[in-house]
């Protein structure tokens, strides 16, 4: 996946805003385009499936039009929205939890294929299992800073922490990630 550039907005972006809050359906669908794919890569880097990932991005986008009175102006766009979609995610998870246990069905992980134990793919696989393995509270700091190249300030925004609280569970994070790496074997 191609890195995210983290533009502060301009006048231009902040009038559309301003006029999809008030109900411009050209600006809505300017900010559902603009926006949707930061919402997706953060939905299936924590839901890891595709489809799963489409829908919670989807419904996440309409909260986001349909609370989007409700956006602080003087705050980051962007942090709000990605908050909306991470609360959605977790929502995703927790009636995906809820369902697996209501109906007693035991999912068997296949492992993977012969060509992802080979090298960079090999790689990617350890570091998608030990990711799950993490508490969420360390996962979702992670995906925020590693993957969605937010700043501390950001994801501190996003989450309503404290910054000292998000560089610390991102130190505690890493190590904890570097351990369950080591323990399959992997290198750190």
């Amino acid at each position: 996946m191609r890195a995210l550039k983290l533009i502060t907005p301009s006048k231009d972006d902040k009038a559309m805003l301003a006029a999809a809050a008030d109900g411009d359906k050209a600006a809505q669908a300017w900010l559902v385009r603009t926006f949707t794919p930061d919402a997706y890569r953060l939905a299936y880097r924590f839901l890891g499936n595709e489809q799963d990932a489409r829908d919670a991005s989807q419904d996440a986008m309409i909260k986001v039009l349909n609370h989007l009175h409700r956006y602080d102006r003087s705050r980051p766009f962007r942090s709000w929205l990605l908050g909306i979609t991470r609360n959605t995610c977790i929502d995703a998870l927790r009636r995906t939890r809820r369902r697996s246990e209501s109906q007693e069905v035991v999912s068997v992980d296949p492992g993977p294929s012969p060509l992802e134990l080979m090298g960079r793919a090999q790689r990617a696989s350890q570091l998608r299992d030990a990711m799950e393995h993490l508490p969420p509270m360390y996962r979702e700091v992670l995906v925020l800073y590693h993957f969605e190249h937010m700043k501390y300030a950001e994801i501190a925004d996003c989450l309503d922490l404290p910054m000292g609280t998000v560089m610390n569970r991102i130190f505690r994070a890493r190590k904890r990630l570097r351990m369950l790496l080591e323990d399959e074997g992997g290198t750190p």
